[in-house]
């Protein structure tokens, strides 16, 4: 091995990448691994799997920065600090083409004609910026099939939040007006529309229409407040202040978008770290996934400074077509926006450490009570869902003492039980999410809450038994016979003890949530698998049939109607439609 820049893929005995990385010196970098021995719990771990190592070379650091995150994207390594953002931005959107256009939420491609404000940071500040432009210029939201069927106007109007040009109470031209200034607000123009407003102000007033003057007023001090509640703006185009800061083991970091010289709000985000890593180090990761995806700034400042500054401002120039700086060393105005950004950091930090140092109590307490010697990490919890016995789905929910671990949860659809046999709807699961666990895809629980009495605990103690599995508590969480929270019977001891937990009780309100949780997510997983099946096309049920024959038999006949009012020799004349099948799905329409 040369040394020379490049990315290396560590892979798993299946082949599976588990940590891709970048290094200005490849050989350096990757003997460091085997050759040190004070690693980190989790790089440890990492090591232990190892089979193989990939490595690229590239021609620059940069170039090995690039790929390196563009790897990361790809195969989504669990070894990585990675940032699960995958939702495209949101935006603001007005149909220009409309004759009387309406501002709207947007999030996708934006290939539709009109004109798009954003990306914001978050739903949250759409829905400010939608309810800031209803109250300041009246402009619809409404769709345009509400729009196009109205014959008087809407609550909308009587609260003074459109001008109703649905029924024709304001002319185009003055409705042309009002969406241009919105839009002039969306970018950043509040002066230039006070000023636009002040003279029509003193228009009406000189000809006497003192009820308009006063409406102009209203809304010149209404805009006036508006600009005043942003303490981040800046006229100089787009920037984005992203402030760091790790505590207690814990990383959080926020992104505030200026753009147009408007705030966007701003988006949290507290990505899995090693507890090795550094704030400095973490940006630069963070500033590298980040920006693969999202719009690129002309400006980012930071709260902390970051040693592959040059490298990312190079690739990020790159990707823009235009010089893109990063500095942290500020004044003035910008020192005062670090300032703001800083003091969210915290306070979001400091509620997500809160709410981890609840978590750990309430491990602790379900310990205590449990009377368990070694510290509780994860606990899992099996729940049924089904309608009548229909579309039977279990869900698996993980919990650790950071709180759900979502990465974790599984949902199973049965299909091998009787209709409502929970008990082998249960076995099914069990016996699927154990065998994964054992081939090294899943670690093992401390804790496997059934949701249920004596009867599932038996199940889940006989698939143990089965797997030859002995290092997971089984527990039972019955509901009791007035099926009230606070009223759950605990099922421990192979299901020969059951205990009540007073009301107080944080190991309760642990196995509460996490029982809620399993329900909730088996739920939603019988609904979607419920509801898929609604639109199942009674086709999709007659052996044969496949996805070709279907489309010519629907053609043929002109739809679903049309097959089933169609006799069998009818049936029997379509091409690659034999006796046999033709005979089917004859049947499959009339065989009451």
């Amino acid at each position: 091995m040369t040394p020379n820049p490049g990315v290396y893929k560590m892979l798993d005995t299946e082949n599976n990448v588990i940590y891709v990385g970048k290094a200005k010196n490849l050989k350096k970098r990757v003997s460091s691994y085997f050759q040190q021995k004070n690693h980190s719990t989790r790089i440890k771990r990492m090591i232990s799997l190892i089979k193989k190592i990939d490595i690229t070379i590239t021609k620059t650091e940069a170039d090995a920065f690039l790929l390196e995150n563009i790897q990361i994207k790809k195969f989504r390594p669990k070894f990585n600090i990675l940032l699960r953002d995958d939702k495209s931005y949101p935006y603001i959107y007005v149909d220009t083409h409309h004759e009387y256009p309406r501002l709207s939420f947007y999030r996708g491609k934006r290939k539709k004609r009109g004109k798009f404000f954003g990306p914001y940071s978050n739903v949250y500040s759409v829905r400010d910026a939608l309810n800031t432009l209803q109250k300041l210029f009246k402009v619809r939201q409404c769709s345009d099939s509400y729009f196009n069927n109205r014959s008087r106007p809407c609550l909308q109007y009587q609260i003074e939040r459109c001008s109703a040009p649905c029924v024709g109470l304001i002319n185009q031209n003055e409705y042309v007006t009002d969406i241009n200034m919105s839009m002039k607000f969306l970018d950043g123009k509040n002066n230039e529309i006070i000023e636009m407003l002040i003279k029509k102000m003193e228009h009406a007033s000189n000809n006497l229409k003192y009820e308009d003057a006063a409406s102009y007023r209203d809304q010149i001090e209404s805009l006036k407040h508006t600009s005043e509640q942003s303490a981040v703006t800046t006229d100089k185009g787009d920037i984005d202040i992203i402030s760091v800061l790790i505590d207690s083991g814990l990383a959080c970091l926020q992104v505030f978008n200026i753009r147009n010289g408007v705030n966007f709000g701003h988006k949290t985000y507290f990505p899995d770290i090693d507890e090795s890593i550094n704030e400095s180090a973490l940006l630069s990761i963070f500033i590298g996934q980040y920006y693969m995806s999202k719009k690129i700034p002309k400006e980012i400042i930071l709260n902390k400074i970051t040693k592959d500054k040059k490298i990312l401002e190079f690739i990020l120039s790159k990707k823009k077509s235009s010089k893109v700086s990063i500095t942290n060393s500020v004044r003035g105005k910008r020192q005062q926006w670090i300032e703001i950004a800083e003091k969210n950091t915290l306070a979001s930090l400091n509620a997500k450490i809160l709410s981890k140092k609840n978590m750990f109590n309430r491990f602790q307490s379900l310990q205590d009570i449990l009377k368990i010697n070694k510290a509780l990490k994860k606990i899992i919890c099996f729940d049924i869902s089904h309608t009548f016995g229909e579309e039977t789905v279990a869900s698996c929910v993980t919990f650790t003492i950071d709180g759900p671990e979502k990465k974790e949860y599984r949902k199973f659809n049965i299909k091998s039980t009787n209709k409502g046999d929970d008990y082998a709807a249960m076995k099914e699961a069990l016996q699927r999410h154990f065998l994964r666990i054992k081939k090294g895809e899943l670690s093992y629980p401390d804790i496997c809450f059934i949701d249920g009495g004596v009867g599932q605990v038996n199940i889940a103690l006989k698939v143990m038994q089965d797997l030859k599995i002995s290092n997971v508590n089984i527990i039972g969480v019955s509901k009791g016979k007035a099926r009230k929270a606070g009223e759950e019977k605990i099922i421990i001891e192979s299901g020969q003890k059951k205990i009540t937990l007073p009301n107080n009780s944080l190991a309760l309100h642990l196995i509460q949530q996490i029982r809620d949780e399993a329900h909730r997510f088996a739920i939603t997983g019988h609904r979607k698998r419920r509801d898929k099946s609604k639109f199942k096309s009674p086709l999709e049920e007659i052996p044969g049939l496949g996805p070709k024959r279907k489309q010519i038999l629907l053609k043929h006949f002109g739809g679903l109607q049309g097959v089933v009012n169609a006799g069998e020799e009818e049936i029997k004349k379509i091409p690659g439609i034999n006796k046999t099948l033709a005979e089917a799905i004859y049947f499959r329409f009339h065989n009451n």
